[in-house]
């Protein structure tokens, strides 16, 4: 059934020469390389308690899909059917193992949060519940995750939300065992990186080709388990040392936030290429 419904989206997309594709690519780019910066702006600018739950359920997504997706070992579907044919440059980007999808799981704890936080703006909340729907469809029109990957994808996204929102309550009403809890997210972090590490994983070949490079997967995933210890160590430092507090909704505060957007954006995209080759030579 769930190639079916691939292969009907398939169909679709050849039946107007890729006309949407381009737009659809669009959506499914910026819920995987900068929707984090959303987040980052009502953290700096307009809510720092309320930027930070939901860059920690971002953050726990992003660990979850690490651990849950090398554990699965899912291959695509292109893999399962070759009459699967990806969508434009789809294929480029989504190498490795299916389930369940990291776009959904990017994009649900970060729409889903601001949907939470703008809750009472109801058309733009309801804008960001349709964003992660959207993202979900797009991964299904491209052809490189199945119905299952983005549904599972979709509900561990919640349960990411959740737990962050649990989270930070706990954090509310116990703030002497904030530190305590901080640490043993830490320890969270670094047990799901050694697993990653350590665990076996199928080395299935096709035409002498490996289907799947385990050693690239797991490098993918320190990115994931590194941003969830780096964001608890980085909260952490902040709340004991720094304490800043957010600029406001203002012309100032809004020119501020821009300007180290634009920089946070350079030191991710632009350190990015130079770690990988690194990381390939060594």
């Amino acid at each position: 059934m769930d190639i079916e419904y691939l292969l009907f989206l398939q169909n679709f997309r050849i039946s107007i020469n890729d006309s949407l594709t381009p737009f659809v690519e669009a959506l499914s780019f910026f819920a995987v390389h900068y929707i984090v910066l959303l987040p980052v702006f009502v953290y700096w600018c307009l809510n720092k308690k309320k930027g930070m739950f939901i860059l920690f359920a971002f953050r726990i997504g992003t660990l979850i899909n690490a651990a849950v997706k090398l554990t699965a070992c899912v291959y695509r579907p292109w893999v399962k059917d070759p009459r699967i044919i990806p969508a434009g440059d789809a294929i480029a980007t989504a190498g490795g193992y299916s389930f369940p999808s990291g776009h959904t799981m990017m994009s649900t704890p970060i729409y889903g949060g601001l949907a939470i936080y703008t809750r009472k703006i109801k058309w733009l909340s309801a804008l960001f519940v349709l964003a992660i729907f959207a993202t979900m469809f797009s991964r299904n029109y491209l052809g490189v995750h199945t119905p299952q990957d983005v549904l599972v994808g979709f509900v561990l996204g919640i349960l990411s939300i959740y737990i962050s929102h649990s989270m930070f309550k706990y954090f509310k009403r116990y703030p002497e065992k904030e530190n305590k809890i901080l640490f043993f997210c830490v320890l969270i972090g670094l047990a799901v990186f050694a697993y990653i590490n350590l665990k076996p994983y199928p080395m299935d070949y096709v035409d002498g080709k490996l289907l799947v490079d385990p050693d690239q997967m797991t490098i993918d995933a320190w990115g994931d388990v590194g941003g969830f210890i780096a964001l608890t160590i980085a909260y952490y430092i902040e709340k004991n040392f720094i304490k800043f507090q957010p600029t406001g909704f203002n012309f100032k505060g809004v020119l501020f936030n821009v300007i180290g957007l634009i920089i946070l954006g350079l030191m991710i995209y632009g350190l990015k290429p130079i770690i990988v080759r690194y990381t390939n030579v060594h």
